[in-house]
């Protein structure tokens, strides 16, 4: 199952009447959304939207039936057991390689600042602005160990542009980082802070 209907499942499944409902389709052959409504003293509506999300996914069976001419419908549970899997390799985004033309450095006049750690070997978070005079609004993202690391090696405004692969060499970063490390740079890119 992907993440989004994984979460949309866990968000019924918290309800604070769904085990009450599951222990009622268990019991029942089946039941009608008013049928359950007036059992578990809840709204019909409410009723209905659990059933109908439990139906998208997949785990109760809708059936219309006629009782005189007017049509409704009936639920009835489809399994006994819920499983959530959800592979989350499926959220990664695949980033390209770095291109060997693509480099790096520090941007002159940038709206950041790197903050060096404790330890002064490494950078500890970066402080971007956005906006301008009193709307201007401070953000800060506390890097990795690698990241700051990478940071810390990163040339400055004055310095020769470098590729991520060997900036990443020269701080000693293990090549299992590079996706973190392209996901800051993609960001640091879009505050400017880098070119």
């Amino acid at each position: 199952m992907d993440f989004r209907t994984g979460a949309k499942l866990g968000g019924y499944l918290s309800r604070d009447y769904a085990e009450s409902f599951f222990k009622l389709l268990l019991d029942y052959k089946d039941i009608s959304a008013s049928e359950a409504a007036s059992r578990l003293n809840i709204h019909i509506n409410t009723s209905q939207e659990f059933l109908e999300a439990l139906v998208s996914l997949n785990l109760v069976e809708k059936n219309e039936v006629y009782e005189g001419k007017r049509p409704y419908f009936r639920y009835s549970m489809k399994t006994a057991r819920i499983t959530i899997d959800i592979d989350l390799h499926s959220l990664k985004t695949p980033e390209p390689s770095p291109q060997p033309s693509e480099k790096f450095r520090e941007a002159k006049g940038a709206d950041a600042r790197f903050v060096v750690s404790r330890n002064k070997s490494s950078i500890g978070s970066v402080i971007v602005w956005t906006g301008r005079g009193r709307s201007r609004e401070e953000r800060r993202i506390n890097l990795t160990t690698a990241q700051g690391s990478f940071l810390f090696h990163l040339p400055f405004p004055d310095g020769e542009p470098q590729g991520i692969e060997e900036i990443m060499k020269r701080a000693n970063i293990g090549g299992e980082y590079l996706s973190e490390i392209q996901d800051l740079m993609k960001f640091l890119r879009q505050y400017n802070a880098v070119e």
